[in-house]
């Protein structure tokens, strides 16, 4: 079990995120006292596991505790060792918004993009896959709606570079994805009421900016997938960035 749990550590660190249904991370997920044992050896090095049952990946972050310690004084620190500018953060959250926070709803709801309405049975099933709720959004409205005040072009291109990179986003032609910590970093508890009531009420009155489901054919989406590297593990380490 000890060697397992080193393992599974050490894939962590080196690929950043797992999907859950990778074997290992069932075991995690389902196995309580290997998840102990997990849990033990991060804790030693100040890390943690992040998972949730509404993404299809799991990753580490550091632990709140240490925080302070890695990024400073509460005077000085600010939480966001991405190196994400103040409009990339704008546009990370925009993007967060206006991707997970309607699968969230399709989840809870058990429906999929493929759901067929006339089934009129109520089924019991777990909460679908984000590859089977998750919707992109269109760049060209994403453009249109938030480059004025994101930057406009060449700013927005050159965060979409960086969110792609770091695995908060995909971007497969005019379509922008939910990346594999696009539904893990972000603190879904404090940002919905303070986006829906707040600084983001306005856009969601609109008519949403869904472009295209997740999934694609298999050609399609082979030609069309960008090479993304995983960013560092120690970029990874956090789970709320402002």
């Amino acid at each position: 079990m000890n060697d397992d749990a080193q393992i599974l550590i050490a894939r962590l660190l080196t690929h950043q995120t797992l999907r859950r249904d990778d074997k290992m991370v069932k075991r995690a997920l389902s196995d309580e006292q290997f998840r102990i044992e997990v849990d033990k050896r991060l804790l030693e090095s100040g890390l943690k596991l992040l998972d949730n049952v509404y993404a299809d990946h799991v990753t580490i972050a550091l632990h709140r505790n240490v925080e302070p310690k890695i990024f400073g004084a509460k005077d000085i620190w600010q939480n966001n060792n991405f190196g994400l500018t103040r409009d990339g953060v704008a546009l990370l959250v925009v993007l967060w918004a206006q991707i997970i926070l309607p699968k969230r709803e399709r989840q809870e709801t058990h429906t999929t993009v493929d759901d067929d309405q006339t089934d009129m049975f109520d089924k019991e099933a777990p909460i679908p896959r984000a590859e089977d709720t998750s919707i992109g959004i269109s760049y060209t409205a994403l453009l249109s709606d938030f480059g004025d005040k994101l930057g406009k072009k060449t700013r927005m291109d050159m965060n979409l570079g960086v969110l792609a990179k770091l695995g908060f986003i995909e971007r497969r032609g005019d379509v922008i994805l939910e990346g594999p910590l696009l539904d893990l970093l972000m603190d879904t508890d404090v940002l919905k009421e303070r986006i829906i009531n707040g600084a983001l009420a306005e856009v969601f009155k609109r008519a949403p900016l869904a472009a295209a489901p997740r999934r694609a054919p298999v050609d399609a989406e082979a030609a069309n997938d960008p090479v993304v590297e995983n960013p560092r593990a120690d970029e990874a380490a956090t789970d709320t960035p402002n």
